[in-house]
């Protein structure tokens, strides 16, 4: 998926909502926004689409923790955690979600974020029709720095990530005047990667490193989509969403039906009084496959040149498929509103040959940057315009 959504959530739903749609392929920022409160996160429905959605979730409502663990214990061992950090939770571990992070020896990294919260933020999510697929605290999506902290403001808030699995979050107003306390108390200077305009209080103690200024939700998508951190594990593992799509089986289901025509005729010559009619669809099966398969133009058994189409669909040249093709493709057909007309497969070249129809030119050449995007080449011939449309000669190669 080359273009992802990704949005920021308040603590309450009642705090500002920031978004920003990426395109991996382009690395650049394809449309951003905020919301005032929770309740308008409809609003991104449309922008969602089928992109994936990764959201960040406020740090102060996550407790970021390592946990050292036996020596040579097992996958069954971390079920004991949320035990071994009882005494450092202020309410009940059953009320708590324990998601695993990344292990480093003996020392396990854990989040432990209270139930009802998870369940609120995905509730809104689901409510306004988006499917998340990653959510993992703000701060984990701030840059590592090996020798400092990294601290980045957005809107009213302030977010310092210290190391791997570690970090702040709150308002700017008092984070300002508690990081200058912590670097007072150090012995040597604190080093500060400022990745914001925002300026840091003098102090002998403080060392600040002025990063590129670009917007704050770029910075934070391009690091929660590199994270593999996840909170939604266990029982909110997120499900895979079946989407039926039916431009893209529909060359498949045209040959089941052919199949399934040819079987029904087998049995019904049997009776004489069917003979008119076995006529009648023996004209429409070879219709069928001559609009299917246009390039074919002598048919002597249709059974068996069917038979022969499906296994060259199935199979392809050089290890490529049509209906593997098509697959992959879906998601360029989709975006971009391309919708086949006519398709010609040369299996020995793996090449997809095809008459689309687009609303204007910059669908195709949508569709074209995506299809290339999954690593596909694609080569565009003559164009025209009919009527309010665009048809174009495409070919795809795998």
């Amino acid at each position: 998926m080359t273009e992802q959504l990704i949005v920021r959530l308040g603590a309450t739903p009642q705090e500002p909502v920031q978004w920003l749609v990426w395109s991996t392929a382009e690395q650049d920022i394809i449309a951003s926004g905020e919301l005032t409160h929770a309740e308008q996160l409809i609003s991104l429905k449309d922008r969602a689409g089928s992109r994936p959605v990764t959201v960040l979730v406020p740090a102060s409502d996550v407790l970021l923790h390592w946990v050292t663990m036996p020596a040579k214990a097992s996958r069954k061992a971390l079920t004991a955690i949320p035990y071994m950090l009882e005494d450092e939770l202020c309410s009940d571990i059953d009320s708590q979600f324990f998601a695993m992070g990344p292990r480093q020896g003996n020392q396990q990294a854990v989040a432990v974020v209270n139930r009802d919260s998870l369940q609120q933020w995905l509730s809104h999510l689901q409510q306004a029709g988006l499917t998340c697929h990653k959510l993992l605290p703000d701060v984990l999506a701030l840059p590592v720095q090996e020798n400092g902290w990294s601290l980045l403001q957005i809107g009213e808030q302030l977010l310092i990530r210290q190391d791997q699995w570690k970090g702040l979050q709150g308002e700017t107003s008092w984070m300002l005047d508690a990081l200058l306390h912590h670097a007072k108390q150090l012995s040597e200077p604190l080093s500060i990667a400022n990745y914001s305009s925002l300026t840091l209080p003098d102090s002998p103690n403080l060392l600040q490193q002025a990063e590129p200024l670009e917007m704050p939700m770029k910075v934070l998508a391009q690091g929660a989509l590199a994270s593999q951190m996840n909170l939604l594990q266990g029982e909110f593992k997120p499900k895979r969403q079946q989407q039926g799509q039916w431009q893209k089986w529909r060359l498949a289901a045209i040959l089941a039906g052919i199949a399934l025509s040819t079987s029904l005729i087998d049995k019904g010559i049997q009776a004489s009084q069917l003979a008119s009619q076995k006529e009648q669809l023996d004209a429409q099966i070879e219709a069928e496959f001559k609009r299917a398969f246009p390039e074919v133009k002598r048919i002597v058994n249709v059974r068996s040149q069917m038979n022969q189409k499906l296994n060259e669909l199935q199979q392809g040249g050089g290890g490529a498929s049509m209906l593997v093709m098509l697959s992959q493709l879906s998601t360029a057909f989709a975006q971009s509103k391309v919708l086949p007309q006519t398709l010609k497969f040369d299996g020995k070249r793996a090449e997809l040959r095809m008459q689309a129809m687009a609303d204007n030119f910059e669908a195709l050449e949508q569709f074209r940057r995506l299809a290339e995007g999954q690593g596909f080449t694609v080569e565009q011939g003559a164009i025209n315009n009919t009527d309010s449309k665009v048809v174009g000669s495409l070919s795809v190669r795998s």
